[in-house]
């Protein structure tokens, strides 16, 4: 089923005002009203009389001129206008309306792409909380410096960068040691941070921490 397309305003408009040149009701040689009173008659924006009437300069139907209003120039021209306009009305609507598809279109890919991002974003940082944290082991040689020591006297986060999470002692894990365990030799200590922390913690628990 074909849609019927109705011409856009600004077309409407200039064939109104071709037809009454035609006519003799704009005699040619006689000055227009200007596009404030003319917008005020069509019940239309100043914009939509300006494109009209730049139409009918084209076709010579009408003479712009600034400061001096438009001049009507010739009643053959609206006369030819009128002829033509339903095949190049219908054609300048059909762009008029393909213009503001393209526009949509363009405005919803950029919306698109904007969302899709975003969710790409979301969920990257969702399933990278989900991920468990490396941990990484160190043990603690039977001559390091720190033997007897506890962990908050070695201000062993501030010395290495890593948390330690357990100490696994023989066949025993100590979770969560507090500030107050102390290293053992033969200790294993478990700890979450970056494979540079695990290696600063190796260096550390050796004696040959980096000043």
């Amino acid at each position: 089923m074909s849609e019927t397309v109705a011409p856009a305003q600004y077309l409407q408009i200039a064939l109104d005002i071709a037809a009454r040149v035609a006519a003799g009701e704009l005699p040619e040689g006689s000055i227009l009203y200007g596009r404030s009173v003319m917008s005020s008659e069509y019940g239309v924006s100043p914009e939509t009389i300006r494109r009209a009437l730049h139409l009918l300069a084209d076709m010579k139907v009408v003479e712009i001129k600034p400061q001096s209003g438009v001049r009507v120039l010739s009643a053959d021209s609206a006369r030819r206008y009128i002829q033509n306009f339903g095949e190049s009305a219908e054609t300048r609507s059909l762009r008029d309306q393909l213009e503001g598809i393209v526009e949509e279109y363009n405005d919803l890919n950029r919306r698109l792409i904007k969302t899709a991002s975003a969710l790409v974003q979301n969920r990257e940082s969702y399933v990278a909380t989900r991920e468990p944290l490396p941990n990484y082991e160190v043990a603690v040689p039977k001559n390091s410096p720190h033997i007897g020591k506890s962990i908050g006297t070695l201000m062993f986060w501030q010395s290495t960068g890593g948390t330690i999470v357990a100490i696994r002692r023989g066949q025993n894990v100590i979770l969560s040691p507090g500030p107050y365990a102390e290293l053992y030799p033969g200790d294993v200590i478990v700890l979450v941070g970056t494979p540079a922390s695990a290696e600063a913690a190796k260096r550390f628990v050796r004696g040959t921490a980096e000043t």
